[in-house]
């Protein structure tokens, strides 16, 4: 087999360990009840390192640990947190994957957010009123005034915190032979 391919699955398990500590353990409150977690800024790192698709195994893997362990939303909460997280973290990767520069990591990460928002939203439309117990009516009245922002606020965090922490991540990934020199 060859080592790099076996160092890109190493890299990939280590990226899944580190958005589920995120997920698990760095959550905070921004809206009402809605909770940040910094994962998708994880699975976005690993997309723009190997493309889309392992972005959607990471988010795969973390989400359905998450479901059977901090998660108290069962089968609706995977399936949201797999539809928020890949629509972040596929789309900014898909760009990036295209021409690896860093404008195009910007383009990706600022449609990658602009998408996640609006398909959360739906979502959120869809979903929510199954899986919080609430009338479909209730959560029509918190989708501006909360849903919205929360996303909006998702969503830039991600965007940032992932432009700041791409290169940096590269670099130590370089030096210590987990990815090829020349990305």
């Amino acid at each position: 087999m060859n080592h790099w391919r076996t160092k890109k699955l190493a890299t990939m398990a280590m990226l899944c360990t580190l958005s589920f500590i995120a997920a698990a353990v760095l959550r905070f409150p921004i809206v009402l009840f809605l909770r940040y977690d910094p994962k998708d800024v994880i699975i976005a790192i690993g997309g723009m390192l190997y493309g889309p698709w392992a972005s959607f195994a990471i988010t795969l893997i973390v989400s359905a640990l998450q479901m059977f362990t901090v998660s108290g939303t069962g089968i609706l909460g995977f399936l949201m947190n797999v539809v928020s997280s890949c629509s972040f973290a596929c789309t900014a990767s898909f760009f990036y994957k295209r021409k690896k520069k860093f404008s195009s990591a910007v383009l990706g990460l600022l449609c990658g957010w602009g998408c996640q928002v609006v398909i959360m939203m739906f979502w959120n439309y869809l979903i929510a009123p199954i899986y919080m117990g609430y009338p479909r009516e209730e959560i029509v009245k918190l989708l501006l005034p909360a849903f919205l922002p929360f996303n909006l606020i998702k969503g830039g965090f991600n965007a940032g915190i992932t432009i700041f922490l791409y290169k940096p991540v590269i670099l130590v990934l370089k030096s210590s032979g987990l990815i090829p020199p020349e990305r």
